[in-house]
Formats: structure tokens, C-alpha cells, sequence
């Protein structure tokens, strides 16, 4: 069994066992700032539509009801806590400051519409809710905005994971080379990782 089906695999097989929490858990961590992106969440639950474990309408409202909810949270640590928690306690958030105000300067020069756009945009939806809680934006437009993106991005995901699944066999011809797309994937993630922590210690 190559890398990436021993992945999918046991992926799958975790989602299926704990079922919709794990899908809605996994969707609080990844619209807050835990490096849980929906990619590697949402297709193995598309999987689980074509095996008749989960249903489209059940991965959607699950993946999108986890949505809203963290970046609920994350927008309350933005609007109350404010700038004086993320320097104490961001740290333990695992919130890299640079990609946050890279993150502020995007909200601030395109304003509300960025909630919505910023759901396709890896890195920026995991924070994007902060800053439009430094900006006390309106709490009905936030919620608005992210569910409508939230809720596209998931389904493109959750299909995108159907079609796959059903075209597994012919998917598992091309296995060596998924495997080391995979390899270099975590490779580059732990360099990413490990530079910064590098960095921020020198700082």
C-alpha cells in the first residue's frame, strides 16, 4: 500500500468512526489559526457520501456548522481580547504574527467582502476572523459572509472528494507519483514550520 492510500485509508476510517463531531470539530480547528486545513478534512468526508456513510445535505451543514462557529470564536478573540491577547497568548494559538498582519492589511483594504473572498484563500481564512473582530464589524455581515463562502469552499471540497473516491481505481494507477507529491507536501510543510520557529527564536 503506497503513502497515499495508507492516508486516505486511515483518514477516512477515523471520520467514519467518530462519525459528524469529527467533521465539525475538525472545521472549528481550521477556520481558527490550528494548522487543520479543510482539504485534508473535507475530500475524505466526500469519500464517506460515495460509501453511503454520510450524506452531501449531513457534510455540508456538519463542515459549515463547524465553520461559523470557529471563526465565531476567533472574531470574539479579535473584538474582546483584542491585540493585547494575541501578543500574550498567540503563541499558544500557534498565530504567526507576520501572516496576521499580512491578514489585517488585506481586511482593511478590501473591507467586508474580504470574510467571503478569504474562504478560498489558504493561510487567510484561518485568521481572517480576527481582524474583522479588531474592526467590530458587523456581527449579522461576518456571519453572513462566512457561511456563504464557508459553505461553497466545503461543498467544491466534499465533491471534489466524491468524484475522486469514485475514480479511485484509475487515481491508484498514478500512486508513485501522488506519493511523492505527498513526501515533498510534508516536506516543504515542516520546512515552512520549522524556518519560522527558527526565525522567531532569532527574533
Amino acid at each position: 500500500m503506497g503513502l497515499t492510500e495508507f492516508l486516505a485509508q486511515h483518514i477516512t476510517h477515523f471520520i467514519d468512526k467518530v462519525g459528524y463531531p469529527s467533521v465539525f470539530i475538525l472545521m472549528v480547528m481550521e477556520s481558527m489559526v490550528f494548522p487543520v486545513p479543510s482539504e485534508a478534512v473535507m475530500p475524505f468526508a466526500g469519500f464517506l457520501i460515495v460509501e453511503k456513510s454520510f450524506t452531501f445535505t449531513g457534510v455540508i451543514f456538519y463542515s459549515t456548522l463547524g465553520s461559523i462557529v470557529g471563526s465565531l470564536l476567533s472574531y470574539w478573540i479579535g473584538q474582546y481580547g483584542g491585540k493585547p491577547f494575541i501578543s500574550k497568548y498567540g503563541k499558544y494559538l500557534l498565530l504567526d504574527h507576520e501572516d496576521l498582519e499580512k491578514t489585517e492589511k488585506f481586511f482593511g483594504k478590501y473591507g467586508d467582502a474580504t470574510i467571503f473572498v478569504s474562504r478560498f484563500i489558504p493561510v487567510i481564512r484561518h485568521l481572517i476572523s480576527i481582524p474583522a473582530g479588531f474592526a467590530k464589524m458587523s456581527i449579522f455581515k461576518f456571519s453572513f459572509y462566512t457561511i456563504l463562502g464557508a459553505g461553497m469552499w466545503n461543498a467544491f471540497l466534499a465533491l471534489a472528494g466524491f468524484h475522486l473516491k469514485q475514480n479511485w481505481e484509475k487515481v491508484m494507477k498514478y500512486n508513485e507519483i501522488f506519493d511523492i507529491l505527498v513526501v515533498l507536501a510534508i516536506g516543504v510543510g515542516i520546512y515552512i514550520f520549522v524556518k519560522k520557529h527558527l526565525n522567531r527564536k532569532r527574533a
